[in-house]
């Protein structure tokens, strides 16, 4: 890899038609401890009322983050799913994706779900979902990782179809400036949609909410 990526020169969907075998799937990735699990279970409890939804989470070698949204009841159990990747967490969602290709078609078969959400495991900041896996793709930081992670690039920042920088209320307690990585996130990447969020206090949920509805009704005929 050369360089980071351009938002203007990402991977578009793939335009598919197959969502009655493949629901529509929203891949969140990010380090780990950015708050990708929270915002899973604030995506859940925010949409789960309207929106038909399944879940899919990735871990190394446990079910931690499964185990996580099962005791604080984001949705009924049978609907969520684990992978243990047993190696690299960004290969389980780029190189080699068909652990969770398998488990979102064996959800939406069984569910036929608006939407699958796949976590994937927390990695470093050159992972990013396929588009033959994701037809949205968020990717989450935080502040605790300073305000020069948005600079630092990687084609989760720069190519996502959305960035969530989240607890920006740690911001001050850890010296980072949010302002600094407002800046930076627009910069590297190209103006694209970048939310400041509490995933943990809700701040921000609704209008992810919004922007992951608005691409399902884009992309999925009603």
């Amino acid at each position: 890899m050369e360089n980071p990526g351009l938002f203007t020169a990402r991977d578009q969907p793939l335009g598919r038609t197959d969502w009655k075998k493949r629901a529509f799937t929203v891949g969140i990735g990010g380090p780990v401890g950015s708050g990708k699990t929270a915002l899973v279970l604030a995506l859940c409890k925010a949409m789960r009322d309207k929106h038909g939804i399944c879940v899919v989470t990735n871990d190394i070698f446990t079910r931690e983050d499964w185990e996580f949204l099962v005791r604080n009841k984001a949705l009924p159990e049978e609907r969520m799913r684990c992978v243990e990747t047993g190696g690299c967490p960004h290969a389980a969602i780029r190189e080699d994706y068909s652990l969770n290709m398998e488990e979102v078609k064996e959800l939406t078969k069984k569910f036929q779900p608006d939407m699958v959400i796949i976590e994937s495991g927390g990695d470093n900041l050159a992972a990013n979902y396929s588009r033959e896996l994701a037809d949205y793709i968020i990717y989450v930081i935080d502040v605790a990782g300073g305000d020069k992670i948005p600079r630092k690039g990687g084609p989760g920042i720069t190519q996502s179809d959305l960035l969530v920088v989240n607890k920006t209320d740690l911001a001050e307690a850890v010296g980072a400036d949010l302002n600094v990585m407002q800046r930076d996130a627009a910069l590297m990447r190209q103006g694209g949609p970048t939310l400041f969020t509490q995933a943990k206090h809700g701040v921000g949920i609704p209008e992810i909410s919004r922007l992951i509805v608005a691409a399902y009704e884009a992309a999925v005929p009603l």
